[in-house]
């Protein structure tokens, strides 16, 4: 019987050569990033993903930056049409190119305290009210006096229809102020 012997290559040392590596360089675009319409609050460079590397990671944008959506943005007509994104994967529909400048507007999210305090402050006041209009108020409200006496319901009703009117219908004044 003949043996078989494995002839391969053999290596002169304990080290094999060198093997040349190709680098693929990962596609980026440079985002110039604003808070409606203010800034630029930030300016960095994100890599594209997806399997044509062409796509912006937009979900990480969001959740890094705390916006709710994210708008294309010119500096001299403002606020574009809204970034869409796939929300399974977080990546843009459109695609960029590799080398790219792009200007972007978010919108931040809602805070929670602002609508809470608004509420509490209405709850208040109309809390308030229905004392001053009730029969026989508190003690305590007795001995502020504020109207000299009772004031007929019709009052509180027209008070809590303004109340909600206005705050329908001044959003934006009330947003410029800060509210």
């Amino acid at each position: 019987m003949d043996e078989i012997e494995e002839m391969g290559p053999r290596s002169d040392g304990p080290n094999p050569p060198p093997q040349p590596k190709a680098r693929m360089k990962v596609p980026e675009v440079e985002v110039r990033l604003y808070r409606q319409g203010k800034g630029p609050i930030d300016t960095f460079k994100s890599c594209l993903g997806g399997w044509d590397q062409n796509q912006l990671e937009v979900q990480d944008i969001l959740d890094k930056y705390g916006f709710k959506s994210l708008y294309a943005f010119n500096l001299q007509s403002g606020r574009g049409v809204p970034i869409r994104f796939n929300p399974r994967n977080g990546r843009s529909m459109l695609p960029y190119r590799d080398g790219s400048e792009v200007n972007i507007d978010g919108e931040p999210k809602d805070s929670l305290i602002k609508p809470v305090t608004k509420i509490l402050l209405g709850v208040a006041v109309m809390t308030i009210l229905i004392t001053l209009v009730m029969k026989d108020p508190p003690e305590f409200i007795q001995k502020f006096n504020f109207f000299g006496g009772n004031f007929p319901p019709w009052i509180l009703a027209l008070v809590v229809i303004v109340f909600t009117r206005m705050r329908k219908r001044t959003r934006d004044f009330l947003k410029k102020l800060g509210w």
